[in-house]
């Protein structure tokens, strides 16, 4: 037998005792029969489920021109005439029009949960259902501080959306994002968790936010992160990017914490937060160093306003609150984030550290008063450490104390310094003194310091 007459031969016999491994079957023999094929796994029925509950929310509107980004050559007395521009000429107001996402929680009510930012001064808002069913709704109220808003738009045949527990979420559970992303109405995109409890997105706002990877897109804001039940976890809210597309890098407030915001928002129509009434900063590792502590966590007390909640349960300037209700609190913004979302009357059990031993107070959360909606972070960054209160007879407000390396120290505040004024603006107390601090587009504070008056700028 020749060379090729051999090969052949092994051939033959590889395709007899081999043919699964070396030559590739039948194709009749390789698929099965359609009765009995698997069904192949997919997120099709759940987000068949839950995709009417979310809907496209348009908004029109106008808003006033920003002081702060005015040209300055308007405010040149010789540029205004030579331009005609009045002396007392008003701030511009340009027509807008944008759009978001929106998850129904109620149908009975048509309730719309939402972000804040959304429909903020929007004076017209139409909602698009799945269906193309298209109608008008109106703001329930808004709360700035969780960028949570609720709509309502009573209307036949709504379906809501199941809300899940964010509470038990984990790093590594999958995740679904619906919303309407760039126009794209009803954009269903999957991914991971990838974070729990991110802060520093929104250092004014209350903040606890769900990272995902699931792409979130300008447009996807107030649409619904559900789990692979179908059960809403979180409210998608913003996005980490450098040109305004997805990177991976999503946020979402949790459902928890939206709940909590919309009861507020459909019992009273805004947020009645309480407070503490204390004055924290973060725990540095050499704070922690002083203090003899062994970790750079809980937030260190640096005053405490008369008459408040505090006070009254015991709390003293010096003490680290390191736990609220059996909670660590990581750092003084998740235990900002913490009272900021209870309730005017809750009962608040604090963990501190006095003296380097471990205390539990009980305090009664209280409704912001005048002394303590003046909490100086309250009223720009640029005060934080600094404890703020009413000057006697209504002459200012008075700096009572200064944390040391504060930003308020840096910015050169001291003890004792009396506000008289921001920019040109007199203030007699501390409403006055947060309102005129709002409205200024750079802030300068009018101080006087013994019988010397002096301008502090506050970066």
């Amino acid at each position: 037998m020749n060379l090729r007459l051999k090969f052949a031969a092994a051939l033959a016999a590889l395709a007899i005792f081999g043919p699964a491994v070396f030559v590739a079957g039948p194709v009749t023999a390789a698929v099965a029969a359609p009765g009995d094929a698997s069904p192949m796994p997919s997120l099709a029925p759940m987000v068949k489920r839950v995709s009417p509950a979310v809907v496209n929310i348009a908004t029109r509107g106008t808003i006033k021109e920003d002081p702060s980004q005015r040209n300055p050559l308007l405010d040149d007395p010789f540029f205004r005439r030579f331009f005609d521009t009045p002396p007392d000429s008003k701030p511009r107001e340009r027509q807008f029009q944008s759009a978001g996402s929106g998850v129904i929680v109620d149908a009975k009510n048509g309730y719309i949960i939402t972000n804040h930012h959304v429909v903020e001064n929007a004076s017209e808002i139409t909602i698009t259902l799945l269906d193309n069913r298209t109608f008008s709704a109106k703001v329930i109220g808004t709360d700035e501080g969780a960028d949570i808003a609720v709509l309502q738009a009573k209307q036949p045949n709504l379906v809501a959306m199941v809300l899940g527990d964010s509470s038990k979420m984990e790093v590594g559970d999958y995740v679904v994002a619906i919303g309407n992303p760039f126009g794209l109405q009803h954009t269903v995109t999957a991914g991971i968790v990838s974070a729990l409890g991110r802060t520093g997105i929104n250092p004014d706002g209350y903040e606890d936010f769900i990272q995902t990877d699931a792409s979130i897109n300008p447009g996807n804001s107030g649409g619904a992160l559900v789990n692979l039940r179908g059960e809403l976890i979180g409210i998608n809210s913003a996005i980490l990017s450098r040109s305004g597309g997805n990177i991976g890098i999503g946020f979402a407030i949790p459902v928890n914490m939206a709940k909590g915001v919309m009861d507020q928002l459909i019992k009273y129509g805004q947020v009645k937060r309480g407070v503490l009434g204390v004055n924290i900063y973060g725990v540095t590792p050499d704070i922690a160093k002083e203090f003899g502590l062994t970790e750079s966590s809980g937030a260190l007390v640096a005053g405490v306003a008369q008459g408040s909640a505090a006070e009254r349960a015991g709390v003293k300037t010096g003490d680290i609150i390191t736990s609220i209700n059996g909670v660590a609190m990581k750092d003084a913004g998740e235990l900002r984030n913490t009272i900021g979302m209870l309730r005017v009357g809750d009962k608040v059990e604090i963990g501190l550290l006095r003296d380097g031993k471990p205390r539990t107070v009980t305090a009664l959360i209280a409704e912001r008063s005048e002394i303590e909606s003046a909490n100086a972070l309250d009223i720009n960054k640029g005060l934080e450490g600094a404890e703020l209160g009413d000057a006697p007879d209504g002459g200012g407000v008075l700096v009572k104390g200064v944390q040391e390396g504060s930003p308020a120290a840096q910015n050169g505040l001291r003890p004792n310094d009396l506000i008289v004024g921001v920019g040109r603006t007199p203030v007699a107390n501390t409403r006055a003194f947060k309102e005129a601090a709002k409205s200024a587009s750079v802030l300068v504070l009018n101080v006087r310091r013994g019988s010397i008056a002096q301008l502090i700028p506050i970066r």
